[in-house]
C-alpha cells in the first residue's frame, strides 16, 4: 500500500478504485487489482 499526498491521482490510475474513508483516513482501494491500493493522511 502507497501512501501518497494527493487521492485523486491515485484514484485515476485505475477504473475501477473506490475512494473510501475509513478511521479519518482516506483509502483508496482496488478489488480487482489490490495493486493500486494506497491511504492519505
Amino acid at each position: 500500500m502507497k501512501v501518497v499526498s494527493s487521492i485523486k491521482s491515485a484514484k485515476l490510475r485505475h477504473p475501477d478504485c473506490q475512494v473510501v474513508r475509513r478511521k479519518g483516513r482516506i483509502y483508496v482501494i482496488n478489488k480487482t487489482d489490490p495493486r493500486y491500493k494506497a491511504r492519505q493522511g
